[in-house]
């Protein structure tokens, strides 16, 4: 039975992924977005499409819709954007979610949070389960986005034993793929474009952090998936296959044929040395992990920001 989908943050790299997959399945969509990080662009190709509506939008403010899903998206998610303008970034975080879980009180609709491996902060238990309650600095640059996270996972919680609303909460441990943004300040995004540029490639601290990258399309899938199922969560969604920086940036050189070298520079406030999800309640709960390796969805990334560059 096709459903009436609002999808915040719909023009963003996850985003906007998302209303490809919801369209393809016969959906009405309804992409909304305030173009902070998200971009025209990425949705453009479904502009015609009947089932498709994109409205600009910034979540801090209430909206009327009549929906059947929900999938709360919309927040900077990278340190360069959300860094930017920290206040903005905790409102989208609380009341963007007070006014999502508002809306689905209303309509009924199941909700989705699109939390973050962040709210793990930087680790004292590897890989993460989803009962770790996080070692997370609450007053550090990275604050707003953490903390606004882990206050939105609250709300989720507090709206659903107080009004039953339906949620589901996710958290997202690194992704990638086409469509990300070249200015963003992603690991994955920054290497390839400075390899495919010639430039140095820039490293951090001296590489040995970790983390874990999931392509798109498979983070995609395990959401839809949540979406769909009857687990609630929290539950992790990302590939718990880990690489150092300097094994991702020694990747990316391979497959770019690039002639950049590795310069390394201090490592920023409170970046977490680990990150790796433990997917066990994942793949008993949902039948899912990933399915793509890394080599697989750099190539496709790559491919994309070849285009975007024009190179």
């Amino acid at each position: 039975m096709p459903k009436r989908i609002l999808i915040t943050g719909g023009a963003g790299f996850l985003g906007s992924h998302l209303c490809d997959r919801m369209i393809a399945e016969g959906n009405e969509v309804i992409c909304l977005d305030n173009y902070f990080t998200g971009r025209r662009t990425n949705v453009s190709h479904l502009l015609d499409n009947p089932n498709f509506e994109l409205l600009r939008h910034d979540i801090i403010d209430p909206i009327k819709l009549e929906v059947d899903q929900i999938y709360n998206l919309a927040c900077p998610a990278s340190p360069i954007h959300y860094q930017y303008n920290a206040i903005k970034t905790m409102k989208t975080s609380v009341m963007g979610a007070i006014n999502m879980l508002g809306l689905a009180r209303r309509t009924g609709a199941r909700i989705l949070q699109a939390s973050t491996s962040e709210v793990y902060g930087d680790p004292l238990i590897h890989p993460q389960k989803e009962e770790y309650w996080g070692h997370v600095n609450p007053i550090g640059i990275r604050s707003c986005y953490d903390e606004g996270k882990r206050c939105a996972e609250t709300l989720f919680m507090d709206y659903h034993r107080q009004n039953d609303v339906d949620i589901r909460i996710m958290r997202i441990f690194n992704t990638y793929g086409p469509r990300m943004n070249a200015e963003v300040g992603r690991v994955v995004s920054n290497f390839v474009v400075q390899a495919l540029k010639g430039e140095d490639i820039t490293i951090y601290g001296d590489g040995s952090q970790t983390r874990s990258f999931c392509y798109c399309d498979d983070l995609i899938t395990g959401m839809i998936q949540l979406m769909n199922g009857e687990h609630m969560g929290p539950i992790n969604i990302g590939n718990p296959n880990e690489f150092t920086m300097l094994e991702l940036a020694n990747e990316v050189i391979d497959l770019t044929k690039s002639t950049s070298k590795i310069s390394y520079l201090p490592l920023p406030s409170d970046d977490p040395k680990q990150r790796q999800p433990d997917i066990s309640l994942a793949k008993e709960l949902l039948d899912w992990e990933p399915k793509v390796q890394l080599r697989d969805g750099l190539q496709p990334t790559i491919d994309y920001f070849k285009k975007e560059l024009n190179i």
